[in-house]
């Protein structure tokens, strides 16, 4: 079974959200295999969740004098900052012979790859179990705050954040695995009733969260990392990885979708 793996290095943020659905939107028409992508950031950037407010969420002034982007996801969730880390994304059909039919199982199909690709840079995660209740959310805005089902933990806290939306019979689910967390800028420029509630759920985070660095004794290479987790992918998924590029017609639809969707304001103000 052979699926193409993708590394596009560094992009901004509008840039790789276009490349998702660009993805997403070529392999619905059968125009390129199931495919996982690799990639990166910069500048940083704060990712919204598709149903997030942006101007109840994020201080999307101060984020500009940080240079920090801000782009609104096609998936669902809570805004996260991403910066030093790497970022996945997987697109197959919803129908393929992996990918159970429920959103939440395939979620655990996913966290599989993610599970033994830490495990080969001997980082001794786990899966969380199934989570039924919503309740006892933290915060509305940040996405590592809360743990949901068969994500993927470190001594009991978040190390993975993931997303997924289903279109045109796709799955595109991707999600954030941090070298450095960045709590201190994370909770600058999420937006609070007051500094006293920022901090109080900073603290909170910082319970919750972890990241590579914390839990390893060893500054690990990009290049290491991407390799463990494609490995990771393999042998879970039990599929082929060919390295492969992105189409003509991929990338042709990713610059059209950077200029009319994720650099507009009407697609960023949403809601």
């Amino acid at each position: 079974m052979k699926w193409r793996f993708i590394e596009t290095g560094f992009n901004d943020a509008a840039t790789n959200m276009a490349i998702d659905e660009a993805i997403l939107t070529c392999h619905g028409r059968g125009k390129v295999p199931p495919t996982l992508r690799f990639y990166r950031w910069r500048p940083p950037a704060i990712s919204l969740g598709y149903f997030q407010r942006l101007e109840k969420e994020v201080n999307a002034g101060l984020c500009r004098e940080l240079g920090i982007q801000v782009v609104r996801r096609l998936t669902g969730g809570r805004a996260v900052l991403h910066d030093r880390e790497l970022t996945y994304s997987v697109v197959v059909s919803e129908s393929h012979p992996l990918m159970p039919a429920t959103v939440t199982e395939s979620y655990k199909v996913i966290s599989g790859g993610l599970l033994a690709g830490l495990k080969r840079l001997g980082i001794c995660a786990a899966i969380a179990p199934r989570n039924r209740s919503r309740s006892g959310e933290l915060s509305p805005a940040a996405c590592f705050n809360t743990l949901s089902s068969y994500e993927l933990t470190v001594n009991g806290k978040k190390i993975a954040g993931s997303a997924q939306v289903r279109r045109q019979g796709v799955i595109l689910q991707h999600g954030s695995l941090p070298w450095e967390l960045d709590a201190d800028k994370l909770f600058l420029v999420l937006k609070f009733s007051g500094r006293q509630a920022a901090d109080r759920m900073k603290q909170a985070f910082l319970a919750k969260a972890t990241c590579m660095r914390a839990v390893t004794e060893r500054d690990i290479p990009w290049a290491e990392i991407s390799a463990a987790l494609r490995e990771g992918f393999k042998s879970a998924l039990g599929v082929e990885l060919e390295t492969g590029r992105l189409t003509a017609e991929e990338t042709r639809l990713a610059l059209e979708l950077v200029t009319l969707k994720y650099k507009s304001q009407e697609w960023n103000n949403k809601y």
